[in-house]
């Protein structure tokens, strides 16, 4: 221990730094954070211990049902939508000219925050928005209130988040095609392969290691979306649209219920890490 001490001592010096504040503001918050939501607590009186009841209340209530539900939907909807549009679009700008401009196309959405993609898209399903366009066409009789009923609502929000992520997918995937050998190909081509036969046995399982960073990260940022839902909805009507994340916050920052926002917050980085887990391991197993 003394020698490995002389010989790495300086470099554990200038990493001490960085470790106390790892310590200091994020592990301690994570244990803070942990014995909160076991206690009923508005930030005024010190926290009263509750046990489990806070859990449980998760379980139980109607409204966190409701947004246990939506988290749900925006996992599967945000894992097969933008990752399988971007894959498609990959697969037909692969060999298209003027890839760049489609490129640029589908990528600007991804520079703007998720607060103005929000802002946009309530204007877009606003009366002057789509359900003018639909009046236009004859079809008025499809026009609704779609941030104001449900499910419409978390619908509407979906397709928001899915133009805004399905051009990052789509260049992620490019990249992946771009690095694959042609030699697999040319053997399929002579062997009289259709273009559907080799993208399924060919392509696809040459993309799994692209396709689990995709997937993986669509997956952790689905059980965290928040600013699109704030913006266009706020969780409304009546609660009706909201996920995890934004139970979490309006427990928390709106309705002072620091206990109970505590314990979603522990729910939901339990959730995500357990799928995000299961996830890996199952796509390991089949790489193995």
């Amino acid at each position: 221990m003394t020698a490995y001490l002389k010989r790495n001592g300086t470099a554990l010096l200038y990493t001490l730094p960085a470790a106390l504040l790892i310590t200091a503001f994020f592990i301690t918050s994570i244990v803070y954070t942990i014995y909160l939501s076991f206690t009923e607590y508005s930030g005024l009186a010190a926290p009263k211990w509750v046990g489990l009841a806070n859990y449980v209340a998760i379980f139980q209530d109607a409204t966190y049902i409701t947004s246990l539900k939506n988290t749900l939907i925006w996992v599967i909807a945000t894992l097969v939508l933008p990752v399988g549009l971007g894959l498609m679009f990959s697969v037909l700008l692969q060999n298209l000219k003027g890839q760049q401009l489609f490129k640029n196309i589908f990528y600007l959405p991804y520079a703007m925050s998720l607060t103005v993609v929000g802002v946009i898209w309530v204007f877009l399903f606003s009366q002057t928005g789509i359900n003018y366009v639909l009046q236009l066409f004859g079809l008025g009789s499809f026009a609704r209130d779609w941030l104001t009923s449900t499910p419409d609502n978390t619908f509407a929000m979906i397709v928001a988040s899915v133009w805004q992520g399905t051009g990052t997918n789509m260049l992620l995937f490019l990249i992946g095609l771009g690095a694959l050998p042609k030699e697999p190909f040319e053997a399929a081509a002579i062997d009289g392969a259709s273009r559907f036969r080799t993208f399924w046995s060919i392509t696809l399982p040459m993309l799994s290691p692209i396709t689990i960073v995709v997937m993986g990260m669509s997956l952790v940022n689905s059980f965290k979306i928040f600013d699109i839902i704030w913006v266009m909805t706020m969780g409304g009507p009546y609660r009706s649209s909201e996920t995890l994340a934004v139970t979490m916050y309006r427990e928390s920052f709106v309705l002072f219920h620091f206990g109970q926002g505590a314990a979603i917050s522990i729910v939901l980085t339990i959730a995500s890490i357990a799928v995000s887990w299961f996830y890996l391991r199952q796509t390991m197993v089949k790489e193995g």
